[in-house]
């Protein structure tokens, strides 16, 4: 019966239930996908006697809250249209992550220097991350605001 509901009622199809599905597959895999590549980059740093830069650990906080969001978010009872600002929060974190690391690598040269490379393709990582997360959010808030109730704040008998 979860399931049913859970198809049915943030937006009226099942159609739309399964594209909620792939994006927040996507938003997972990616945020995995950042989580190694960045995981890497702090496991190089800690076998060469550094201790982990605050960047790159950023990156790895941003992209478990991430991952661990989609988790919660696919839990069938679960309307993840009314958490919708915790979507733009998440926007907002993968902008300031590209920032960071798109100001460090898309302009340096990655000749024969592989982790140069896998940092430039993680930098294109975070953007796509960065457009679901916004794109997640404002599909959500359409709905959100598309099915809230128009009644007074206080008591919720009067229709607004």
């Amino acid at each position: 019966m979860a399931f049913k509901d859970r198809t049915t009622s943030s937006s009226g199809s099942f159609v739309a239930w399964i594209l909620h599905a792939i994006l927040r597959f996507l938003q997972f895999v990616l945020a995995i996908t950042v989580i190694g590549l960045y995981g890497a980059q702090l496991n190089d740093q800690r076998k060469h006697g550094g201790h982990g830069d605050s960047r790159w650990i950023y990156a790895e906080v941003v992209a478990a809250l991430a991952a661990v969001t989609c988790i919660v978010y696919m839990i069938p009872l679960i309307k993840s249209y009314l958490f919708f600002a915790w979507d733009v929060i998440l926007s907002i974190l993968w902008v300031a992550l590209f920032g960071i690391f798109g100001k460090l690598y898309i302009k340096k040269n990655a000749h024969h220097d592989s982790s140069v490379q896998n940092m430039k393709n993680a930098v294109w990582v975070d953007l796509i991350n960065m457009l679901l997360w916004l794109l997640s959010a404002a599909y959500g808030a359409v709905l959100f605001f598309k099915h809230r109730s128009h009644k007074s704040l206080f008591t919720g008998r009067a229709d607004v």
